[in-house]
């Protein structure tokens, strides 16, 4: 019995270390692209938007938090990773995650989404000044009483208005530039036929200089336009080469270019020519394997993906990948 136990836990031991030999061999392969590595005190880290005027990536926790990692302006070895130093961190937010975040240059701060991954119970929108990181506000979007919700990204028009998607219901909360609720957007078309195309909702939302929302359902693909000067009209843009199953993040990149985060590939460049009326996937880009792309920003003109998962014990490395993209 006591043999039989032991071979088969030998067994076990070597089934597992295939999965953790190739995670290793993955991890310390060279990367195609340029990569900024940094430790952090967490496994999960859903978003990264780049501040340009303080050259930073900010980041936001999956445990509660954001943190900013500083980038020298001169160039640092590719092996010596960044180091992540937490930035917010809110005692009355505690046992709810920090997820997609869009920098308000305009009005010098940061908005932040708020959810209860687990429960789906709260859902809230956050706001902080980007020099001191005092809260400005702090806007309820749901609770226990409501319907259950996934406060999952956030967008900002140019009169500082915000729009938060809800990964779970699959609707928009508007809230107006000082932190008032406004209204909820919703539509039949953000609402799938099938059952298992509902389990992930609306997700990545961008505005448009031209005057609407862009916003990506996950689960289905479906991309879809919100025009706000036609009282938030709602429109499915037809893409070539979709639909965007499993898209995740979004960045604008041009008025006319859309990166799309998400899982195989880890994104792609979608193009429209008509005002987003229609589109196509321009170009595909695959990077690390053992990731996961949740989020796309804009440093310098290139684009970088933030992944879901760190790796390593007991310092955990994230890493921001540039994304090229081949057709």
């Amino acid at each position: 019995m006591a043999l039989c136990s032991a071979k088969s836990l030998l067994l076990l031991l070597l089934i597992s270390a295939i999965p953790i030999a190739y995670l290793i061999s993955l991890e310390v392969a060279k990367p195609a692209t340029h990569v900024y590595h940094y430790h952090s005190s967490g496994w999960f880290r859903e978003c990264s938007k780049w501040d340009d005027l303080n050259r930073r990536f900010l980041v936001s926790f999956i445990e509660g938090g954001v943190g900013q990692v500083l980038v020298p302006e001169e160039s640092q070895s590719a092996e010596t990773p960044l180091e992540e130093v937490t930035v917010v961190k809110d005692v009355d937010l505690a046992g709810n995650a920090s997820l997609g975040l869009v920098v308000d240059r305009p009005r010098n701060r940061l908005l932040v989404a708020v959810a209860d991954v687990i429960g789906n119970r709260y859902g809230g929108l956050a706001a902080y000044d980007l020099s001191t990181w005092k809260r400005l506000f702090l806007t309820h979007l749901s609770g226990p009483s409501d319907e259950k919700s996934f406060a999952d990204d956030v967008a900002v028009d140019a009169e500082g208005n915000a729009y938060v998607t809800d990964a779970k219901a699959s609707k928009i909360w508007k809230v107006g530039v000082d932190g008032k609720f406004l209204s909820i957007i919703r539509n039949p078309l953000f609402n799938p036929k099938e059952w298992h195309r509902t389990l992930v909702g609306l997700n990545g939302i961008v505005y448009h200089p031209d005057g609407f929302l862009i916003v990506i359902h996950t689960f289905s693909g479906n991309l879809f336009k919100i025009d706000l000067a036609k009282g938030e009209e709602v429109k499915l843009i037809n893409v070539v080469g979709g639909p965007l199953t499993f898209g995740d993040g979004l960045e604008l990149i041009s008025p006319t270019k859309l990166v799309v985060a998400g899982n195989s590939p880890s994104a792609r460049l979608v193009e429209s020519s008509d005002g987003w009326e229609t589109a196509s996937v321009a170009s595909k880009f695959s990077g690390p394997r053992h990731r996961l792309a949740t989020g796309a920003t804009v440093k310098d003109g290139r684009v970088y993906l933030s992944h879901l998962i760190g790796m390593g014990y007991p310092k955990k490395k994230h890493a921001i990948v540039e994304a090229v993209f081949s057709s």
